[in-house]
């Protein structure tokens, strides 16, 4: 390693930031994230170095109506790209996937400025996801993506499409032209599209999101092809080798530095033990990338490195987040995020030293919940904070969780019932089934609630009682998946989550204040 320049340590975004697009526009570098069924939607991180990485926040705030949405739906792989001073936005907003049907709006948004505001959403079409937008030297514009297939037999991807999209009409116009139909690794998806010295490069992503996923690269001389596959592919992937830290690499998008270096954002995954379950999530991970004689490119070995040689750029870190949010302004901070709806004021407030919430539904509702949450970026890492509420049926709770999704969570909880009133206790969900762990502890309306998790264990706590040790392991992709005879019927591609959760199944809207949430990850 070099040491004038920046060290790029793996995973750079850590826990659930998958599908990464990144960009350079002059000396700034960004990266675009998916987020699935979580507000704002599409997580942005801002860089001076690629080593070192800042939230903006999320791009998509009122534009996107994700009431129903099921888990693991909502915004899916989204590309940043930039032309003629402006940032565009292309993401799919996924409404069901199940039984073998793929419903995949693609929308585009743009903006002068990363930081917004972003433009109302323009429609593209629905015929597959993972949408990017290519910008060619001679000014006109292309949209890939993938092509879906619901017809029994048939696989479901069906290979990479472009479409013209007219930018000053905010449309696309022609026909959609089949441009590659992937490998025998199969799943193509992802696609980005690249010009260098005469040579369209296709970047896809294939195999799978789990563990036998990788990097395919393809070229051809003609925008519209023929592409012929890189005889050296994949360029990255960790299909063969379950030793390493960094596993499930694929899913990649170039850059290139103004001194000409190139290198590769992909999501990757860290297992708790070979092959294991990923309580983190897909993350976001940069590796070097270097050209061969006759114009492939290459990574080292072909499979991730959890350290890097950066670019030849002077090292630009930027403020850690403080521990403990003490909710003193008005405005969420870009670490926390909310399911399936905007932190709107009708049921979040925050400001003045506490944070606010209406009970809203049940999980289950998949539209109405009251959840403020923020990624679990450790394996090792406690979270608290102080709960004041006052049930007064069954019917209303509010705590702290470690949160999945719809079908798997743990809610340290004040809640009530007819022996104690309101009293401290957990409740669980795993794949749906619900389960109360006592010992009840009564409590009267203010409780200073703990959640610890060590690796695969989590423990909750209020005072000197404790609960547990929990199966923290199914707050993963691998548990969350559900499938009917081979078809998912659940997905799992987020990640676990902390965070601050009212509810109030008698619609009253009972509401909780916390105050003074902290996240500490372990020495």
């Amino acid at each position: 390693m070099r040491n004038d320049v920046a060290t790029i340590h793996n995973p750079v975004l850590p826990g659930f930031h998958p599908d990464p697009s990144i960009l350079r526009v002059g000396d700034d570098y960004y990266l675009a994230t998916s987020t699935f069924e979580w507000y704002p939607g599409v997580r942005l991180h801002h860089s001076k170095d690629l080593a070192h990485w800042r939230p903006v926040g999320g791009a998509l705030t009122g534009q996107l109506d994700m009431t129903g949405n099921p888990d693991s739906g909502g915004v899916w792989a989204p590309g940043l790209s930039w032309a003629d001073g402006t940032f565009y936005l292309v993401y799919t907003d996924v409404k069901a996937y199940a039984g073998g049907f793929w419903d995949t709006p693609n929308h585009v948004v743009t903006a002068t400025s990363i930081d917004g505001p972003w433009s109302d959403p323009a429609p593209l079409h629905a015929r597959g996801f993972d949408p990017s937008l290519f910008h060619d030297d001679d000014g006109r514009s292309w949209l890939l993506s993938n092509r879906t297939d619901w017809r029994p037999g048939r696989p479901w991807a069906g290979g990479i499409i472009i479409q013209e999209y007219d930018r000053a009409a905010r449309r696309l116009v022609g026909e959609p032209i089949d441009l590659y139909a992937g490998t025998a690794a199969g799943m193509t998806e992802g696609p980005h599209l690249y010009r260098r010295d005469g040579w369209y490069y296709l970047i896809t992503a294939e195999g799978g999101t789990e563990w036998f996923h990788q990097v395919t690269v393809a070229r051809s001389r003609d925008l519209l092809g023929p592409y012929v596959t890189d005889p050296g592919t994949p360029l990255l992937t960790s299909a063969h080798r379950p030793d390493l830290t960094l596993q499930k690499a694929g899913h990649g998008s170039l850059v290139e530095t103004p001194a000409g270096e190139w290198f590769l954002a992909h999501l990757t995954g860290r297992p708790l033990s070979p092959r294991g379950r990923c309580i983190l999530g897909r993350e976001t991970a940069i590796q070097r990338v270097t050209w061969t004689g006759d114009g492939w490119p290459r990574i080292d070995g072909g499979v991730p490195h959890e350290v890097v040689d950066g670019p030849d750029l002077p090292a630009h870190p930027w403020p850690g987040e403080p521990e403990t949010d003490d909710f003193a302004t008005t405005s969420l901070g870009p670490h926390w995020s909310t399911l399936r709806r905007p932190a709107t004021a009708d049921w979040l407030t925050a400001g003045g030293g506490s944070l606010r919430v209406r009970g809203g539904r049940s999980p289950g509702a998949q539209s109405g919940e009251s959840l403020v949450a923020r990624r679990i970026q450790h394996t090792g890492v406690t979270f608290e904070a102080t709960v004041a509420f006052a049930p007064s049926t069954y019917q209303q709770m509010a705590g702290i969780t470690a949160y999945y999704n719809s079908r798997n969570w743990y809610l340290l909880r004040i809640g009530w019932d007819e022996e104690h009133g309101p009293a401290v206790d957990v409740l669980s969900c795993e794949r749906g089934r619900l389960g109360v762990h006592g010992p009840a502890v009564p409590v009267d309306g203010v409780a200073r609630l703990r959640l610890e998790l060590d690796g695969g264990v989590l423990r909750a706590s209020y005072g000197d009682v404790e609960w547990g040790p929990f199966d923290a392991s199914i707050l993963s992709d691998e548990h969350a998946r559900e499938d009917d005879a081979g078809v998912p019927r659940v997905w799992g591609f987020t990640g676990a989550f902390f965070g601050l959760w009212a509810q109030d199944h008698t619609g009253g809207g009972l509401t909780a204040t916390f105050t003074a949430a902290t996240c500490k990850p372990h020495p």
